[in-house]
């Protein structure tokens, strides 16, 4: 039971009290009393206007649900459909043309285009690797994934392997001849890089077998550092810096034909530290951890000690990297991404934080009030934004009322805290159907605060399953993926944010690769998302952004928005083109493994979840592929089952059984983890395979379709247990 101290009227968890007041607070201007005070008046303001907008949408859902009733699928008459729509207010009316006013932002969000890592800020280590991403070796990408192929010769192995290691030099000296091309002589054949100073100024000196070489840009030539013998050669394209490291001594420098021992590539820009989706946060001791981890990127002092192979190792925060400028003055480049952070949605309540009248108050708002507080530890250090800015991804809001909502909200925070109006901005995520619908003006109702605006595929489909549930069944997941609305989605969110001033200004952004072990097809297939347009897209670990910066590097983003500006914004007709499914054209065969597909998915990742705290984890899927997992892939799989249970393609029996059997899988794939409570033994009384099976069972009754609610009360109940 959770012990109570009474602030301003609220009671408070003495652990999140404690914390705030003696952690949070020391060192910002800001008395204990006024942001208690402060802080109270705004949920009382507040929590009336978080509770109508959820009453909104549930009688929002319920008026479609029974227009579906009546009428079919929205492809049966679109225009009836729209007209429907507009009628409930669910789709409103654009404003007329404008362009974001967004001020104060920093180069990594303006005008730097990049990878974009999201990680559980829950975890230390973890926001560590994340936070250090902005750096990566490309050799150690290279050599440690199937980017380059992993059989015969070029096998891994648990030695060095030369002809592996002769390979990533080759693929390194492709990057460099396409992003920093020499005159009259490839990469390869380069024998020295050196710099020569002549009076204050540098000149970079390549010289290869048939003599000295020349940038074909000159320009490119950054900068320079030396320590001993390590000479570091900085070179710059599309605003990301590439740092040659020369080493003769290095062991893999002295194999290099110019001792090149690394290539060091500029990579995760920015990172998103997430309260959200990636982590199982259900009571004031786990918010706690949230905050106090982000409290200490933003001091700079988060460290965590852990064992590697056989020894201590303590990771803390990179320092800046220092070069010399071709000019001689001095270069200081971040050592670290652009740190963001998620809070979470309108959605959730906690009973951190109780109100008045003893009920939990909306975890939104203290999210916004502590995660804020928290980074202005580092408004007057200026090491993470350098402009002064604290950026807040907001996901899960449905529509422009909800966005100006969080605006709002913001600007209370702003007011407790002492903080100029617009200090805080906003990242809309555009990942709920109305939001998608109502684009434009949700970036209107945030114009001063915009940040980023991003597309993802998971939290949107299990969004558009729920708003369409009565329209029919719903196609298979692989299906989805191909239709023409999910196109028009992706465009949308594009040439909207093209439309409204993004450009060089804001960040426009993809969603997540989700197989972290599966990097060549990665190369392969999301190049497709800077041709696109978009600015930073999600990657699942530091490796990934290395290799994903790459494609920065080959692609111009300005130059393909610029190609994009004049482009027709897709058409409503598009975006609510979503067909229902004839299961008559399905095999049994087909319909099962479907089902144990999404079923062993949801088994994989509650699990985790509900025994051991774990938001967000590589689970091997049906055919052992690792798969990254969080509430969004869970909410798309257990809406679906949902959908087809509701509309009678499978029954409950059938449903039941499915996930008994694939219980049995998931124990198995987790059997060599000492730690991992088996769930097929006892499933009834597994709180972790009831969680599972609620989310399926239930799924039509949980708000938009979520999986808080119930992912949140078995994880308490849980931990009631210990």
């Amino acid at each position: 039971m959770s012990s109570y101290v009474t602030r301003a009227g609220l009671q408070v968890d003495e652990q999140l009290a404690a914390f705030v007041e003696q952690e949070a607070l020391k060192g910002p201007d800001v008395a204990s009393d006024r942001f208690w005070a402060g802080f109270a008046e705004m949920v009382a303001a507040y929590m009336p206007g978080n509770r109508e907008l959820l009453e909104i949408r549930d009688r929002m859902q319920n008026q479609i649900d029974d227009w579906h009733r009546d009428n079919g699928p929205a492809t049966a008459n679109p225009e009836a459909y729209q007209a429907f729509l507009r009628e409930i207010s669910y789709l409103e009316d654009e404003p007329e043309d404008f362009r974001i006013e967004t001020e104060n932002l920093d180069p990594e969000i303006a005008s730097i285009c990049g990878p974009q890592l999201v990680v559980p800020v829950s975890n230390a280590r973890y926001a560590l690797n994340a936070a250090n991403a902005r750096w990566g070796s490309l050799y150690d990408a290279f050599y440690g994934t199937d980017v380059i192929a992993r059989e015969g010769d070029l096998a891994p192995g648990r030695q060095y392997n030369a002809k592996r290691g002769a390979e990533v030099f080759a693929r390194a000296g492709h990057f460099l001849d396409e992003a920093f091309p020499l005159l009259g002589v490839k990469h390869w054949a380069v024998t020295r890089y050196g710099v020569d100073i002549s009076g204050d100024v540098a000149r970079l000196v390549i010289e290869s077998q048939d003599g000295r070489a020349k940038l074909a840009y000159p320009e490119a030539f950054a900068g320079y550092s030396r320590d001993g013998d390590v000479l570091r050669i900085l070179l710059k394209h599309h605003g990301l810096h590439v740092d040659l490291v020369i080493d003769p001594n290095h062991p893999v420098g002295k194999d290099h034909p110019a001792n090149l021992a690394d290539v060091a590539i500029e990579s995760a820009l920015t990172t998103i530290q997430d309260c959200e989706d990636s982590v199982a946060a259900v009571d004031a001791e786990d918010k706690v951890g949230v905050y106090r981890n982000w409290l200490g990127l933003m001091k700079g002092d988060l460290a965590d000690t852990f064992e590697k192979g056989g020894k201590s190792v303590t990771r803390t925060l990179n320092a800046d990297r220092v070069y010399t400028a071709p000019d001689g003055s001095e270069l200081t480049l971040k050592g670290r991404a652009l740190l963001l952070v998620r809070n979470v949605g309108h959605l959730m309540t906690t009973d951190a934080i109780l109100d008045a009248e003893g009920q939990p108050i909306g975890e939104g708002l203290m999210d916004a009030a502590i995660t804020t507080l928290c980074a202005l530890h580092d408004r007057k250090r200026k090491a993470n934004s350098t402009t002064g800015s604290i950026y807040i991804v907001k996901p899960k809001m449905h529509g422009p009322t909800e966005v100006l909502f969080a605006c709002n909200v913001f600007g209370e925070v702003e007011k407790i805290l002492g903080l100029p109006l617009n200090t805080i901005k906003i990242g809309i995520m555009d990942e709920e159907r109305r939001t998608s619908a109502n684009l434009k003006a949700c970036i209107y109702a945030a114009r001063e605060r915009v940040f980023f605006i991003n597309t993802g595929f998971l939290d949107r489909t299990g969004d558009e399953i729920h708003t369409s549930m009565e329209a029919g069944p719903v196609l298979l997941k692989d299906q989805i993926k191909a239709e023409r609305w999910i196109q028009a989605y992706e465009d949308r969110n594009v040439t909207i944010g093209i439309a409204c001033g993004l450009t060089g200004r804001a960040q426009i952004g993809k969603g997540m690769w989700a197989r972290p072990d599966d990097m060549a097809a990665m190369m392969e297939q999301k190049i497709g998302h800077p041709k696109s347009g978009a600015n930073c897209a999600w990657v699942p670990s530091p490796t990934a952004a290395t290799l994903h910066a790459l494609h920065y590097h080959e692609v111009d983003v300005f130059e393909a928005q610029k190609r994009r500006h004049n482009e027709p914004i897709p058409g409503l007709d598009a975006l609510f083109s979503m067909p229902v499914l004839d299961p008559a054209t399905l095999s049994a065969e087909q319909i099962q493994r479907e089902l144990d597909n999404n079923a062993q998915g949801i088994l994989g990742y509650v699990v985790r979840w509900v025994d051991a705290g774990v938001g967000c984890s590589k689970v091997p899927d049906i055919n052992n592929v690792g798969l990254m997992e969080d509430r969004a892939t869970c909410r798309i799989s257990s809406q679906a089952i949902a959908n087809w249970l509701w509309h009678g393609v499978v029954t409950q029996d059938e449903v039941v059984a499915t996930f008994t059997r694939m219980a049995r899988v998931v124990d198995q794939q987790n059997a060599g983890d000492p730690a991992y409570e088996p769930m097929s033994g006892d499933p009834e009384h597994s709180i972790a395979f009831q969680a599972a099976l609620a989310l399926a069972l239930q799924g039509v009754e949980q708000p938009s379709g979520y999986t808080e609610p119930l992912l949140h009360a078995k994880r308490a109940e849980k931990k009631a247990q210990r």
